[in-house]
């Protein structure tokens, strides 16, 4: 295969496949919990003191309004921006909301596959990957998975990385 193939076979992209409906359930629920400590941070201090500052009964105000529409626009953004994609060549990976960020790991590069679950990922049946490489940028991850489909897809790289001749730096 010619240098300029190459190239042109791992050009940034959007990868084809998206994460799991579930993770929008739990990106909700894990940014819910931290609303709900917030406010009742907030509503305590209100509430118990005497002379509490204006600015912090506004504040409360504000995080009444801004943490529903966090919680009904930031899960709905991030499904619709996640995505993940995996050939004989590279993995591909597009995350975030407010900032995006695309990645490629070509397979060669590839040094550890690695499978996480939080709590609230295991109530959801969802797992993350993270793909170690020999990059200075940091490892892949693609959050969000169906857990079964997480494990099949381990288990491809890990193949697929095997197959791969190269010292993954």
């Amino acid at each position: 295969m010619s240098e300029h193939t190459t190239n042109t076979a791992l050009r940034l992209r959007p990868p084809a496949h998206r994460v799991s409906r579930r993770a929008i359930g739990y990106w909700t629920v894990t940014a819910s919990i931290l609303w709900i400590i917030l406010l009742g941070v907030q509503t305590l201090i209100v509430v118990t003191s005497d002379d509490a500052p204006e600015f912090l009964t506004v504040t409360l105000v504000l995080s009444c309004v801004l943490g529903p529409l966090h919680l009904i626009v930031m899960p709905q953004w991030r499904y619709r921006v996640h995505r993940w994609e995996v050939t004989e060549e590279a993995v591909y990976t597009q995350s975030g909301w407010l900032k995006q960020e695309w990645r490629i790991a070509p397979v060669s590069r590839i040094q550890t596959v690695d499978i996480e679950r939080d709590p609230f990922e295991q109530l959801f049946g969802l797992a993350k990957i993270t793909v170690t490489t020999a990059s200075a940028a940091g490892p892949l991850r693609i959050s969000g998975l169906a857990h079964d489909r997480a494990l099949v897809l381990a288990d491809e790289l890990t193949k697929t990385t095997q197959a791969v001749r190269g010292d993954a730096t």
